[in-house]
């Protein structure tokens, strides 16, 4: 059986591609993710799991130097923008851009992974990108 946190396999094997610069997602609910071999699907219901939830489980796995978020996470969902804050390092980088552009990088070939929860907060969307680990 699997020691580490991630026991997700979608999950886990698109983490293992990772490389650096490689980009993975973590989605609300709502956001419109390509049905392709990207997405990885684990919404059950409203809420479950959460957004924050799955973050900070990919985050015991994955190395990343930058995070992407959506301008409108700052006046509309300050709440989850402060826990996103809480769980990354302080030497990530925080790039804001228009929610229209996440939407498009959801498409990248840097992209490894969408991964969609059943969060239902707006603007619950970041994507993180890999570093390397040495």
């Amino acid at each position: 059986m699997k020691k580490t946190e991630v026991l997700n396999s979608h999950i886990s094997q698109a983490i293992s591609t990772l490389g650096h610069y490689d980009l993975l997602t973590i989605n609300d609910a709502g956001m419109p993710i390509p049905n392709d071999d990207k997405r990885i699907d684990v919404a059950v219901t409203k809420g479950l799991p959460r957004f924050i939830d799955v973050l900070e489980n990919v985050l015991t796995e994955v190395e990343i130097q930058k995070i992407y978020l959506a301008e409108e996470i700052k006046t509309h969902n300050s709440k989850q923008l402060k826990a996103i804050k809480q769980l990354i390092n302080e030497h990530v980088i925080i790039e804001f851009i228009p929610h229209s552009k996440m939407k498009e990088m959801l498409q990248s070939p840097l992209n490894k992974g969408n991964i969609r929860t059943g969060e239902t907060t707006p603007f619950s969307n970041i994507i993180l990108e890999s570093n390397v680990t040495f």
